[in-house]
Formats: C-alpha cells, sequence, structure tokens
C-alpha cells in the first residue's frame, strides 16, 4: 500500500507519517530528507527532483511488497497525479491524506517554534508558508485537522480513521 501524505509545512504532517510508518513498519519517504540530501550533494534540489526521487525509491520499495508512507508538502495537482501513478503501477492500493491545521494562530506558532529536524535544512517561515502555492484538490482525500489536538490525539485519530475505511497499511 501507498499512503500519501500532503499538508503545508507547521501542520504536523511528518508527525502523522513517522507515527504510521513505525506503526505499520512501512518504509518512510520524506520528500525534505531527499531535497536536502540532494543540497548537500551538491546537485539543485528546486523543482522536481526530489520528487522524482521519492517516486522511484517508493516503487522500488512497492515492488518489493513494502508498504510505503511518502512524506511531502504534495501541493500540486501534477505532484499527487504522480503519486497515484506510482501505485498503479505497481498495482497496489493507495491513500491520501490531507493535514490541515485549521487555527491561523495554531498553524503560525508551529511555525515559527519548530526547530529544523533535518540536518542542514531551513525550515520556512510563517510568510513562506503563507505565500506557497497550494492547489485544491481534485480528489476527496482523507482530512486530518491537528489544529486543536495533540499530535498522539492525531495520530490516534488517523490510525482510527484509516483503520475503519479499510485503509491501513498492513
Amino acid at each position: 500500500m501507498l499512503v500519501i501524505f500532503s499538508g503545508l509545512p507547521g501542520t504536523g504532517k511528518s508527525t502523522l507519517a513517522a507515527a504510521l510508518s513505525r506503526r505499520h513498519n512501512a518504509v518512510y519517504l520524506r520528500v525534505d530528507t531527499i531535497e536536502q540530501a540532494l543540497r548537500d550533494a551538491g546537485v539543485c534540489a528546486d523543482g522536481p527532483a526530489g520528487y522524482g526521487v521519492a517516486y522511484r525509491v517508493a516503487s522500488e520499495n512497492l515492488r518489493l511488497g513494502l508498504s510505503v508512507v511518502a512524506d511531502s508538502v504534495n501541493p500540486l495537482a501534477v505532484t499527487r497525479q504522480a503519486w497515484r501513478g506510482v501505485a498503479l503501477r505497481n498495482n497496489v492500493r493507495f491513500v491520501e491524506i490531507e493535514v490541515i491545521c485549521s487555527d491561523p494562530d495554531t498553524h503560525r506558532s508551529r511555525v515559527e517554534t519548530r526547530g529544523a529536524d533535518v540536518p542542514g535544512l531551513s525550515p520556512p517561515t510563517w510568510r513562506e508558508v503563507q505565500e506557497r502555492v497550494y492547489e485544491l484538490w481534485e480528489t476527496s482525500p482523507v482530512v486530518i485537522d491537528t489544529a486543536r489536538h495533540t499530535p498522539e490525539d492525531s495520530v490516534r485519530q488517523l490510525i482510527q480513521t484509516l483503520e475503519n475505511a479499510g485503509s491501513a497499511p498492513h
């Protein structure tokens, strides 16, 4: 199974994606980590490079029979279509999850107070998050709103939602 996470920085998507990966022993692919590794290697990581690497690594792991949790902002219809294409080409089920933080004050506080958890990566500023292009969805993802929940509560909500829908990785 391919679990496709999306959401603006600071919504809690990496926390949820990592927790789901741990719980189900799934491969965890984080585009931020891939892009930073490309930068560290002197390769331009702007544009589609990081996503392209992630699609290929996800495909390889899916072919091995492993579930994959993909963690990225995934802001564009084209990137969402590409993730769905990875699942379809590998003949596996997929679920799309959009993580939001509906309270702007909470979202801003998270963005402004979090540290870098990928070595070398500078987290975006609140202004950069607000100005980021994030296209509307053409499909209906599972939506998890982390605004008024602890990370633990959000993880429980996500797992319960996926299990109820029969969409949890195995």
